[in-house]
């Protein structure tokens, strides 16, 4: 019923220590674990799991290495489950009733225990100012979130793969979840949050280890474009983001982001894949993206 999917980019005494400790609970589901670090094989490591083993033989990032994960697995539901997050129970089985109950469903988020004891997971996303933003919602209820976390959510891997699976554009990390979710729900599915299921997991704890922040930030701003080049549709908030570009970028420079400079230039070079993205995409939305707004962040 459910394939765990987890993904391993070095640190493997991190991910040797906390798939010891999950084991017993995802024991019972397929476990694809796939190595996205060709220059060491963890063949060996995993000898007491009964596990299936990807290699990958050159570096794919996040969510190339997740979606292949996920066409080489064989259950209706995929648990995505990062190397750094850490399991207390198998609740993780329950969001599937959800899905039996609610047709339109695409994924299941959970709530996450950080660092500093606070619990996140629970999404929302507005239009302000030209620019698409998001934030933790102000609730931790359960109901609709705004998108499930690649690093601890539930999704159907029938919907997951029909909308092509996580955009590779964004390689190799960040936004590809909230990309994901946003075109589901332009689709007409729904994304929903149960705090019922808890992980622990400390966000960036592996990204920050083999990435500046400087080119943390780099790729965060040039994922945010790509992400509004390539989903808004409403006319009036494409008008307001460009008119309004100018103004943003002085903004921002003011504030010292100067990283937002050498994003937007990142972004610019994949302007011809970001239109082929957007004209195949938009084929299938049901919704505007005020619609996508207004159900999601409604009470």
């Amino acid at each position: 019923m459910i394939s765990t999917i987890i993904p391993v980019y070095k640190k493997t005494d991190v991910f040797l220590k906390n798939l010891k400790t999950n084991y017993p609970f995802i024991k019972e589901t397929e476990i694809v674990i796939i190595n996205d670090d060709p220059e060491t094989s963890i063949k060996n490591l995993l000898k007491d799991y009964q596990v299936k083993l990807i290699e990958n033989k050159v570096n794919l990032g996040f969510g190339k290495s997740i979606n292949k994960g996920i066409k080489y697995s064989t259950k209706k539901f995929v648990f995505l489950l990062n190397s750094d997050v850490i399991l207390s129970n198998s609740s993780f089985k329950n969001s599937i009733r959800l899905f039996d109950e609610e047709k339109n469903l695409f994924a299941v988020g959970f709530a996450q225990t950080e660092k500093n004891n606070q619990i996140v997971g629970k999404n929302s996303i507005y239009w302000k100012n030209g620019f698409f933003r998001h934030k933790k919602a102000p609730n931790i209820f359960f109901g609709k979130t705004a998108w499930a976390e690649g690093g601890s959510s539930i999704f159907s891997k029938e919907k997951f793969l029909e909308l092509g699976g996580f955009d590779e554009l964004y390689s190799p990390f960040y936004w590809e979840d909230i990309d994901i979710s946003y075109r589901a729900w332009k689709k007409g599915y729904k994304v929903l949050f149960d705090p019922n299921i808890l992980v622990e997991h400390h966000h960036e704890s592996t990204i920050s280890t083999y990435f500046s922040s400087k080119i943390i930030k780099k790729i965060s701003y040039r994922n945010q474009l790509i992400f509004i080049w390539k989903n808004i549709t409403d006319r009036n908030l494409i008008f307001s983001h460009f008119l309004l570009f100018i103004p943003n970028i002085i903004n921002l420079l003011l504030k010292g982001e100067f990283d937002f400079i050498s994003g937007f230039f990142s972004a610019v070079s994949k302007i011809s894949k970001i239109n082929k993205q957007r004209k195949n995409q938009i084929k299938s939305y049901l919704l505007t993206d005020k619609e996508v707004f207004n159900s999601i962040n409604e009470k």
